[in-house]
């Protein structure tokens, strides 16, 4: 053995872009095109969600074309971001995948972003970038809290300030190109499909931090990302904020996958304190008896292991 040999950085292996898409051509084609620059992809496996604008069919038109090949493929329906995500890592793995790097449609990675996030192969087994307003790269799209404090940070300077060695460990913002290892997926299997949206990629985060994973968020590598807004709408005077969203099917996804993920990697005691603060916010924040009831049917769903009651909400 030559001096030197146990400190050689571990080669990263197959890397498998994995892509979620719905019904967003546009910015499909232009992460596909970004992709094929970045030279250590081996692949671009691609799981549209039964898109009716074109999609399928620029899928199949990218077969067989010079470069980094594209693999797509078009469900039967629309899954939801849980069910394409679960494809995308199961088909990955089957396709001998040693690493595979997750996003949704409207992410665009920086040409350098792999690259930072591969110089800590080997010390990681579930990581990602920090992802950034496209607009204003010095804002976080999705705040960040600190582990181990109650500090929720919402800028990159603060997120440098907090970082030790270019990491801020126990902590991702999956799926925005993130990398998972093919050992960790084999460990604790894909991602869960009947959640459809909103609390699917926190419940991969919590059961892959259950089973011992390395988590972290590296701060110089950078995903760009249209900005959501302002998460979380502030309650009793500003001392909490609740998420709130106007849609009836995300409302309805975050309540149920939320109490379930609470009761599951949680206690009992926070569930309930879950359900208190909704109720909180549409009776008195918010009011509107319209949506209490459809919490509390989304309560209902989530403790009866229920999960079909969102198909009422897709066209």
């Amino acid at each position: 053995m030559t001096p030197g040999e146990n400190d050689a950085a571990p080669t990263p292996g197959r890397i498998i872009a994995g892509v979620v898409t719905f019904n967003r051509l546009p910015l499909l084609q232009a992460l596909v095109s970004r992709l094929r620059e970045i030279d250590q992809v081996s692949e671009i496996l691609v799981i549209d969600n039964a898109s009716s604008d074109g999609t399928g069919e620029w899928l199949a038109q990218q077969v067989g074309l010079p470069g980094t090949a594209v693999h797509g493929r078009t469900l039967g329906e629309n899954r939801g971001g849980a069910g394409g995500f679960n494809e995308v890592l199961t088909e990955a793995v089957d396709r001998g995948a040693d690493l595979v790097w997750l996003m949704d449609d409207d992410g665009m990675p920086d040409l350098d972003c792999l690259d930072r996030l591969l110089a800590h192969r080997g010390e990681l087994d579930f990581w990602g970038p920090a992802v950034v307003d496209e607009a204003d790269p010095e804002r976080l799209v999705f705040p960040i809290r600190l582990p181990g404090t109650a500090s929720v940070v919402h800028d990159m300077a603060a997120v440098r300030a907090a970082a030790r060695d270019g990491l801020i460990r126990d902590v991702v913002i999956p799926f925005n190109g993130v990398l998972v290892t093919r050992e960790l997926v084999e460990k604790i299997g894909s991602v869960r499909a009947e959640l459809f949206i909103w609390g699917d990629d926190h419940e991969y985060r919590l059961r892959a931090e259950r089973a011992g994973a390395r988590i972290a968020t590296v701060t110089d590598a950078v995903v760009r990302h249209p900005s959501v807004g302002d998460l979380g709408t502030p309650m009793i005077r500003g001392r909490m904020t609740y998420n709130h969203s106007p849609s009836d099917l995300k409302h309805y996804c975050m309540a149920r996958n939320n109490l379930l993920n609470l009761r599951e990697y949680r206690s009992s005691l926070h569930a309930a304190a879950f359900v208190v603060k909704t109720v909180w916010f549409y009776t008195l924040t918010r009011p509107s008896a319209s949506r209490l009831r459809l919490s509390f049917s989304a309560f209902a769903a989530a403790l009866r292991g229920d999960f079909t009651g969102h198909r009422r909400f897709l066209a």
